[in-house]
This record gives C-alpha cells, structure tokens and sequence, in this order.
C-alpha cells in the first residue's frame, strides 16, 4: 500500500505502549482457544478477539504472533476507536465442522511481515493544477463537491480497497456510491491507479489490464451496497448526483482506520443529512479481509423520528433477469447474475446480504430521479442500533472462473451466508 499509510499504520502501532514500558517483560505466551460451534466447514472466516479478553502488558512488543501447532496464523491488532490503544485482534482461519483450535497468543516486538492480502487506497490534491498525495483522511463539506469545484479532487473519485479476490471504491466527491474492481490476480492493485504520471488525476482504470479493470456501471444508481432513506413513502439518497452543485449533507468526515495484512478498515462520518424535512446523523464502516468476494459494511443512524425505512442499494443497471430473493442462515440474500458490465461485455455476479431479522422486504428505484437503476433491500432501523450487511462481486475473469455460471455464483453466495452465520467460541485460558 503507500508508503505512508503504512507508516501512519506504524506509527499507530508504536505508540500504543511508549509511555509506560520501562522493562521487557518475559513473554511465556497465552492460550486461546477457538472453537467452530456450527456443522459446517469454514474458510477464512474472521475472528475478533478484543482486548478486553485478553491478558495485556505494556510491553515494546506490539505484534501478536499465533501459534496453533507448527502453524503462524497472520493476525493484526486494530485500533477501532482512535484513541491510541488496539482493541481487537483479527486474524482468518479455516475451520473443520465443530473444530478446536488451541493456539498460544505471543507477542514481537519484530513486525512478522505477514503477506499483504488487504489494502486501501486513498490520494487527493489541493488545486486543480496540484498533484495528487495520499492521504489517511478528509473533510468534505458541503460545497466541495465535484460539481462545484469544477474538477475531481480525488483518486478513484475516493478511497479504494480491496483484497486478494476483489476491490471497491466509494464515490467521496459527494455521490456516496460503491462500485467493482474486478480483479485477475491476488496481489494489490498498483499505486498509480486513478493517476497520470504526473500525479493528476486521470480516469485510467475503465481499461483492461494484467491485474483488472472497473468492471461495474453505477449511474444514478447507489451502486453494490450504498444506501439510503426512505422517509414516508420518498427515496431519500445520501448524498448527490454528479451533476448537484450543493451536498445534502453538511460535513462528509472520511478516514482509514486500519490498514494491514488480513484487514482493512474505512469509516466515514455524515453530518446532519437533511432528508425530508429531518436532519440525520450517519456513522459507517466498511471492512474487508481476505478470501471473500465482497466486503461488509455497517450503517448507524441517528435522528430518526420512527417513520424510516433503511435501503441498501444493489444496482441493476445492465440486468435482464430476475432477481432472486433467498433466505440462508441469518441473512436474506438479493442476488443477481447476468453480463452486469460495462456495455455488457463480461458476466458479472452481484449480491447483498442483509439482515433476516430486520428485513421487510424490497422495491425497485424508480428510472429517473435522486437514487435510480436499484433493487432495494428494506430494513428496520431504530436509532443508534448498528445494521451490518454484505456487498458481494464475482466475476468471470476472476480467480474463480466458476462465477461464469449462475446457478454457482448463487450456490457461493448462499454458502458464504451460511458461513457468515456460523460463530466462532473464543475462550482465553488465564
């Protein structure tokens, strides 16, 4: 990733216990135990163990090392809350039906240098006439959108990320859409994605290349996993078209909260969204990890009156087939497979996962208007409640050229809400 986000990342890292180590403490380790408490067999599936759980010291050594039998399980530490201490570790790991996994947790003061498999990309520029630099956050206020500005502030149009099957970006210049980086290859994407040479910005990426290209026509559209409000009956979107000169939401406030080998995390903050006459205030967060063809995200609101509906948004630009609505584990799953590409040229599948217990069914975006070319999930939503769902991409070209066939792409999708259902038991021996 760029050199200095994974800077920031260390430097996040290294202060986190500077000032109260004053001797190495000896590490004699700790036992976790993870149990799969499901009949099913899980691959990559992620586990958070908080720090709450654990036994910590201050110590220099800040990069967890897992141990279960011969093997190192790549893990990192996140810092979810900003506040200079990590909260969670996070690792993957595949799990046989009803598996217990012993592992001893130890600590390095040496980073591991695990392979790289998630990343997040993020450059802007000052000026029209300045080059782009990259950066870990960004305001946006209301009158700095595109339109109004008269030129593209930021790579990509925002941030990216992505892991080693698939990649995203979110449409930062006010527009708030997700769209698809279909990818050929695991490795991360090149750097200069969305700039020239000269460090300008530059639509470069709608053209194949060895690694991939965008693959997914937004529009209107919120595209794969956006969302938005629906407030007596109106369609509300968070945030503009291209063609607005003013954002519906005051203050747009963006950053990379983490960023390393098994997981990446964004989060953007909306304040007061004006939305039918209401003023609403969004947190989101969106986190990716490896071996998913997709990424999740999670949505809270407040200032909700008791009348709103949730949308999340699955674009259907392209689509000339039914789409299929079908329950698996706690999740309903929207899905759609057909040539969803630009111009139609490859087969694409598209999916949302949304949670049973709180949808109430969907609708259809009107053709013209705000928000437009989308099937809608509706969701229930009270205040201050976070609502988590999955936004699923598989494409022909991609590692698994099985996604060529729908009755797969759809048999994947409900196996991974299934396996998205399953819990992980986390016992830490003290």
């Amino acid at each position: 990733m760029k050199n200095t986000t994974k800077i920031y990342v260390s430097i996040a890292l290294s202060v986190l216990f500077l000032g109260n180590s004053k001797a190495q403490q000896k590490n004699v380790g700790q036992q976790i135990i993870l149990k799969n408490t499901s009949d099913l067999a899980l691959s990559q599936k992620a586990v958070s163990i908080k720090r709450t759980q654990l036994l910590v010291k201050d110590t220099k050594a800040i990069f967890p090392i897992l141990i279960s039998k011969t093997d190192t399980i790549p893990a990192q530490v996140n810092d979810l809350d900003g506040d200079g201490k990590w909260d969670e570790i996070f690792l993957t790991a595949d799990f046989s039906p009803k598996e217990e996994k012993k592992i001893m947790l130890k600590w390095s003061e040496t980073d591991p240098k695990f392979v790289i498999k998630t990343s997040v990309r993020f450059g802007k520029r000052e000026g029209k006439d300045l080059p782009v630099h990259p950066a870990t956050d960004e305001i946006l206020l209301a009158n700095e959108v595109y339109k109004k500005l008269g030129y593209q502030k930021y790579q990509t149009d925002g941030p990216t990320w992505e892991n080693d099957k698939v990649g995203f970006r979110h449409y930062l210049d006010g527009r708030n859409s997700k769209d698809v980086f279909g990818k050929k290859t695991p490795g991360i994407t090149p750097e200069d994605v969305g700039i020239d040479s000269k460090g300008a910005v530059e639509d470069n990426y709608h053209v194949m290349y060895d690694w991939g290209r965008d693959i997914f026509p937004v529009g209107n559209s919120a595209g794969l996993g956006g969302y938005a409000l629906m407030v007596d009956h109106k369609i509300n979107r968070l945030g503009i078209i291209i063609s607005d000169t003013i954002n519906n939401i005051e203050k747009t406030s963006f950053k990379i909260v983490s960023e390393g080998p098994v997981n990446s995390i964004l989060s953007y903050n909306y304040q007061n969204w004006k939305a039918s006459g209401n003023e609403y205030q969004v947190q989101e967060t969106t986190s990716i990890w490896p071996g998913m063809y997709g990424y999740k995200n999670t949505v809270t609101l407040k200032g909700l009156k008791g009348k709103e509906t949730l949308l999340i948004a699955l674009s259907n630009l392209k689509n000339e087939k039914p789409l299929q609505v079908i329950e698996a584990g706690n999740w309903v799953c929207m899905i759609q497979h057909d040539y969803l590409t630009y111009n139609r040229e490859w087969i694409l599948g598209t999916a949302i996962l949304v949670p049973k217990n709180s949808y109430k069914g969907y609708i259809e975006a009107p053709k013209t208007g705000q928000l437009t070319d989308s099937y809608l999930a509706e969701l229930k939503v009270k205040n201050n409640q976070e609502i988590s769902y999955y936004a699923i991409a598989g494409w022909e070209l991609s590692a698994d050229k099985g996604f060529k066939d729908a009755a797969y792409f759809t048999n994947y999708v409900i196996n991974l809400a299934k396996e998205l259902s399953a819990k992980i038991k986390i016992e830490v021996k003290k």
